[in-house]
């Protein structure tokens, strides 16, 4: 798209431009790099909604089909409701602009981000954010950045900065960045067990490659920049503040705090606030306070109670130090039938885990609308029901939070997944939250880990996951003057505290990560302490887990299905798949197992069943099939031989007769008169569709080929074989 106005970023290939397209937005700007486009824009509202005491940003972005010349599924042909990609994107550009926002600033905002052209080999996220940026920095709406987002690969040893899509599969490091000039501000991503000194390191790269990115909105806010607009601020009055002071201070809600369970907590602070609530009401009289006062100063009250003693004695709430973690519990098999559980609990919070084996056959497919994946066959699923906090409320789909937090399990969990030819399983982990008060998507990491092992699944190493947290004293200027950060957070120590930094691995390193702020920059000194603490909580949460189960389970659940793997020659996978599917749909119906054939055309087919006896059916069939010689498409399989019995299957009924399929793909007819040594009137009264009988082979046509059976002749064969004392069993395969 021409723009007016454009500045490129040396060394990454990015350039932002703005200044012709949607000039009535308060920001708007095309981000480019290589031929992937996304075009951002940023709007506030100019009032607020009366009695607003929170402040309602919302980012969204999409992919448009169009953009990579594609048209939408579905029958209306249109893009409908955000996909999980697209929700996990509009929440990675929310997390590090949300917290550059002035305080008391409750105008509505919101961020909409475009793909207008994917290249198929520069994915579209990093620009998403970048473009947020600058489309707010352009803008007229108060914010405190810009801020600078790259993705870092660790290839051969050396990191990357904003690697293609196809580098990323070399990668043994997905980390996002973003940060400002000075400090970090969110990252997020998953590691193949990176050490923390190396992870370290390449926290510092990611800093230092988004200083040309910031540099770069700098430049184009000097060019196109807008004045910012003077908005007005929410806060507590004078008045109000000073009545709720007096009456509730600070020690009260201290006491109210300190040494009680979440719910007491609960019930202590909301006593305190309607005995502020009626101290308005008899000073002020009705109407000349509002709820905002009453919630704001309650906030500020509780924001200082809780930092107070952990900054001054090192002390939290429930009484614990820094450093230490919440009573912990293990425990695998909590649940019968399914293929494996387990409950794992942090203090309050509470989490159970169940896995679900599947063939490879049930991997979730992606759009792959910018590249990369087509499929994924690990899934974690995250759910939050409303008891599990004590509240009553809609139990509906899943919601941004509970996708985001599915996604931070799930990739964390994947490095120490084996290898799909080595368990060639598709994976499900439904993570069920049954009580929460802090870091939930750690607890499922951990319980999700267990339930892999109880499930029978070899991975490469257990992994847990903590979540520390940041108090902090700062200046009038900003500057962060006293800070202490906290291992395993409540879920009070993370909504008043500074920072929820949650990392998972092994003991080994780092398997996934993600950082949220609601200050406006992380100093890299407290972002060292967080990680090597988070190291020491870690392994203690392990020697608890593997307390539990040490390790994973030599054989998978009874109830689990089995995978038996054979090679066929790959020439003949057509003729196992057959027209249309036809064989393979047939294979799968009378045998009642599950058939996947491998991808890459290598000739591996995998079979799924949990009953042993279908699993042997259908191996035999595919052997009978596929078994032997080169040649594929339409003919093949194990010839019909004149004089041997069959066990086959009725796979047609006629007036004239029924036919019998008696080896894979290899059928003939028995006669009416054929069927037993007495008259049969209708073919119904001897033999059923699907029903297996004993044939016998009297003839081959030689110029059609036609096969004609005969079931009296092999009963007749059959009985000699009895009274000789003889072994019935066919003499060539059987189609089974």
């Amino acid at each position: 798209m021409q723009q007016k106005h454009s500045v490129t970023v040396p060394g990454l290939g990015l350039t932002f431009s703005t200044g012709s397209i949607a000039q009535l937005a308060g920001g708007a700007v095309n981000v480019n790099v290589g031929e992937t486009n996304v075009f951002v824009t940023a709007c506030a509202a100019q009032t607020m909604r009366p009695g607003q005491d929170f402040f309602p940003l919302t980012v969204d972005y999409r992919d448009k089909y169009a953009a990579a010349g594609r048209f939408p599924g579905g029958y209306f042909k249109r893009e409908g409701r955000p996909s999980e990609r697209e929700i996990l994107i509009s929440r990675l550009c929310d997390r590090p602009c949300r917290p550059l926002f002035p305080e008391g600033f409750l105008n509505e905002v919101q961020i909409i981000g475009q793909l207008f052209s994917a290249d198929l080999i520069n994915d579209s996220d990093i620009a998403m954010v970048n473009g947020a940026s600058a489309a707010l920095a352009i803008s007229d709406i108060p914010w405190n950045g810009p801020i600078g987002c790259v993705r870092v690969a660790l290839i051969e040893d050396k990191f990357v900065a904003n690697p293609t899509i196809e580098q990323m599969y070399s990668s043994s490091l997905d980390l996002i960045y973003v940060g400002n000039e000075k400090d970090m501000l969110m990252i997020e991503g998953s590691a193949d067990q990176i050490s923390e000194e190396k992870f370290i390191e390449a926290l510092a790269f990611g800093h230092e490659s988004i200083q040309p990115i910031i540099a770069a909105i700098r430049d184009l806010v000097k060019i196109a920049g807008k004045p910012k607009a003077v908005f007005k601020l929410v806060g507590a009055t004078p008045e109000a503040r000073a009545i709720i002071e007096r009456v509730v201070p600070a020690e009260r809600v201290s006491a109210a705090i300190f040494g009680f369970e979440k719910n007491v907590r609960s019930a202590n602070v909301k006593l305190l606030k309607e005995e502020a609530k009626a101290a308005l009401l008899a000073e002020l009289g009705e109407g000349k306070f509002t709820d905002v006062d009453l919630n704001v100063v309650f906030e500020d009250l509780q924001y200082k109670a809780y930092r107070a003693t952990v900054l001054a004695k090192g002390v939290r709430s429930d009484h614990r130090d820094a450093k230490s973690l919440r009573p912990l519990q293990a425990q695998v098999g909590v649940l019968p039938r399914v293929h494996g559980s387990a409950m794992f609990q942090r203090g309050d919070t509470q989490n159970i885990a169940i896995v679900t084996l599947g063939p490879t056959k049930e991997a979730q497919d992606m759009d792959g609308l910018t590249g990369g994946a087509t499929s994924k066959s690990f899934i974690l699923h995250y759910n939050f029901p409303p008891f599990s906090v004590g509240e009553a409320g809609r139990f509906i789909g899943p919601g941004r939070r509970e996708i985001g937090h599915g996604a931070l399990a799930e990739r964390s969990l994947v490095p120490v997944l084996p290898p799909e030819d080595a368990f060639p399983y598709s994976i499900r982990v439904v993570s069920e939250i049954m009580a929460s008060n802090g870091s939930t998507s750690m607890a499922s990491i951990c319980g999700g880990c267990l339930a892999l092992m109880d499930a029978g699944v070899p991975i490469i190493a257990p992994v847990a996951g903590i979540s520390c947290g940041l108090m902090t004293e700062m200046d009038a200027s900003g500057t962060i003057t006293k800070w202490t950060t906290i291992t395993d957070i409540l879920g009070e120590e993370d909504h008043f505290g500074d920072m929820d930094f949650k990392i998972a691995g092994t003991t080994k390193g780092i398997t996934g990560f993600q950082l949220d702020l609601k200050i406006n920059g992380l100093p890299f000194e407290i972002a060292k302490t967080a990680v090597f603490q988070a190291r020491d909580a870690r392994i203690e949460i392990l020697k608890v887990m593997l307390g539990s189960l040490p390790a994973p389970r030599a054989d998978l659940s009874k109830f689990a299905p089995r995978i038996q793997t054979i090679q066929i020659d790959p020439e003949k996978i057509g003729l196992l798949i057959g027209p249309g599917g036809k064989t393979i749909r047939r294979i799968t119906e009378t045998t009642g197992a599950q058939i996947d054939i491998a991808e890459d055309d290598s000739g591996k087919v995998f079979i799924y069943s949990n009953n042993g006896d279908a699993m042997a059916r259908a191996i035999a069939e595919i052997d009978g099939l596929c078994g032997g010689g080169s040649g594929g498409g339409g003919g093949g399989g194990v010839p019909i031989e004149v004089g041997k019995l069959y066990h086959g299957r009725v796979t047609g009924i006629k007036d004239f007769g029924c036919f019998v399929e008696c080896t894979p793909g290899k059928e003939g007819l028995v006669h009416i008169s054929e069927l037993a040594d007495f008259r049969v009137r209708r073919t119904e009264d001897v033999v059923k569709m699907g029903e297996m009988l004993w044939v016998k082979c009297v003839g081959i046509d030689e110029k059609s080929g036609k096969v004609r059976l005969s079931r009296k002749a092999a009963m007749k064969e059959m009985d000699a074989q009895k009274q000789a004392g003889g072994d019935a069993a066919p003499a060539a395969p059987a189609a089974q």
